[in-house]
């Protein structure tokens, strides 16, 4: 498994561990419709690790 370290890199799953030495305010955001989401910005050393695989995407 590779280690994504380039600017605009993504993981996606369906849960996800992150860490960091600074994380920012939740900020609510627009997903779908009614439905809204979070967002967090992590800061310093960030590092995130697929937890459990979701079963609607395909791997590529």
């Amino acid at each position: 498994m590779g280690t994504y370290v380039k600017k605009g890199d993504r993981i996606k799953g369906k849960q996800i561990q992150c860490e960091a030495r600074k994380i920012s305010n939740p900020i609510p955001i627009p997903k779908s419709g009614r439905h809204k989401a979070q967002q967090i910005i992590l800061k310093n050393n960030a590092e995130c690790e697929i937890k459990k695989e979701s079963k609607h995407l395909n791997p590529q």
